[in-house]
């Protein structure tokens, strides 16, 4: 019930464990990715088309995870949710753990999909909301660390471990599993969103109350102005950013093996590279996120993007290619992507909305690359000229979107909309300067 648990926590706190959702997202995917696409593919004799349908199942499911999870946060409270999410995500991972056969897996991946999925926007809710002022984006900027976090940790398992076959995937799922437990019941300690329990509670005291503005704490109030607007452009900015990094992260492993002719644990050492400079300037993004300087940060991260993908579409993907988009576009995404959509995800929605626009945003870009994954390994291969063409276009019109379309957003420009601490169901302004 809204007043109970609603003591402050401590921003890093919170920052720490409701961000390691997205640790666990990405880590999802790549263990998926190499483990499925990689480890698991020979001894269950997997084919292409199953594990496209087995990645792109997952997919689908964080979608529909997001989109549900996202609408219970707003309703019943951060803490429930992201504490039942993760529940399920360990049920998930565990199920992919013990696989023998496609049965478990494609159980597995359905699971641990909806459970990331209804995970994500409820986290990244409650980071924001506990964040001081002045500091929120840079709270948020640290679960897209996380994110990296994620994706470092598998790939050095997958790197050094040693392992083949179906024991190299079990190594990768349990370190999944171990995490998840440990974060569960670090999480426990969390009390729930100060500011979601104050709006919460206005809004129940208040349900009819009439204002000279539009209240914000139904559904459809998301699909009508002036939130319709941010609502689009992140939905599309994410999905068509999203095309190009969840291929890497899902498909990697096999576009490498596929089309390169190379091995897993190659791969997961080249893909390493790259990952200490992004993770530095992941660093120096989180200085500057909450200031103006944000926007010349992320247009020098948008066009890395651009041209990483330019490689492979102009030149075809070998050896080098494949490297340079994973180290090109992994230094701008830490300035563009992933980090900016979580920003502005988070300011320009109000409390009891933000979740569910989130959830709506995310499930729409799962949506678009599950259905996507499942017929990659087939264009990879039958059409590969045209597969990164159209990775290169979704990463131009993305770039579109984030420099001419968003900062044009009511609010966007100057002042970000947000949510009104005292009544959590009307807009007003915040000083946040957002490209």
């Amino acid at each position: 019930m809204p007043g109970l648990n609603e003591t402050t926590n401590n921003p890093w706190k919170t920052a720490t464990l409701a961000g390691m959702a997205s640790y666990l997202d990405a880590a999802a995917l790549v263990t998926s990715g190499i483990a499925i696409g990689g480890y698991y593919a020979a001894p269950l004799q997997l084919s292409p088309g199953t594990i496209g349908s087995l990645l792109g199942l997952q997919t689908l499911a964080f979608a529909v995870g997001a989109l549900f999870g996202g609408r219970l946060g707003d309703r019943f409270g951060r803490r429930t949710v992201f504490t039942l999410s993760l529940v399920l995500y360990a049920v998930g991972v565990l199920l992919l753990l013990v696989a023998t056969g496609p049965a478990l897996l494609y159980a597995g991946v359905v699971v641990t999909g909806l459970a990331i999925g209804a995970d994500l926007p409820v986290s990244l809710a409650l980071v924001n909301e506990e964040a001081p002022a002045g500091r929120k984006g840079t709270m948020v900027v640290f679960s897209s660390m996380l994110w990296l976090a994620g994706i470092v940790a598998v790939l050095t398992l997958s790197s050094f471990m040693g392992a083949q076959g179906m024991s190299g995937g079990r190594i990768l799922f349990a370190h999944l599993l171990v995490v998840a437990v440990v974060v569960l019941l670090l999480r426990l300690t969390l009390r729930e969103s100060a500011e979601w329990a104050a709006a919460r509670r206005a809004t129940d005291a208040h349900p009819h109350a009439a204002t000279e503005t539009i209240r914000f704490s139904r559904v459809r109030d998301l699909f009508r102005a002036p939130t319709v607007y941010p609502l689009l452009a992140t939905a599309l900015y994410y999905a068509t950013w999203n095309l190009g990094a969840n291929t890497l992260g899902q498909f990697g492993t096999f576009l490498w093996t596929a089309l390169a002719e190379g091995e897993v644990a190659r791969f997961s050492q080249l893909s390493l590279l790259g990952l200490p400079v992004g993770f530095v300037a992941g660093l120096v993004f989180m200085r500057v996120i909450d200031r103006p300087a944000r926007h010349a940060w992320f247009a020098a991260g948008t066009g890395l993007i651009v041209l990483a993908w330019a490689l492979p579409a102009l030149f075809g993907p070998g050896r080098f290619t494949l490297v340079a988009v994973m180290l090109v576009s992994g230094l701008g995404n830490a300035f563009a992507g992933e980090s900016i959509y979580k920003i502005w995800s988070q300011e320009l929605f109000p409390t009891l909305l933000r979740a569910t626009a989130t959830g709506v945003t995310m499930a729409f870009t799962r949506a678009v690359a599950g259905l996507a994954a499942l017929g990659t390994p087939a264009l990879a291969v039958g059409h590969t000229r045209l597969f990164f063409g159209l990775l290169f276009g979704c990463a131009v019109v993305s770039a579109v979107i984030g420099l001419v379309w968003v900062p044009r957003l009511p609010g966007a420009a100057a002042p970000a909309v947000s949510a009104d601490l005292s009544s959590g169901s009307v807009l007003k302004t915040t000083e946040k300067a957002a490209p």
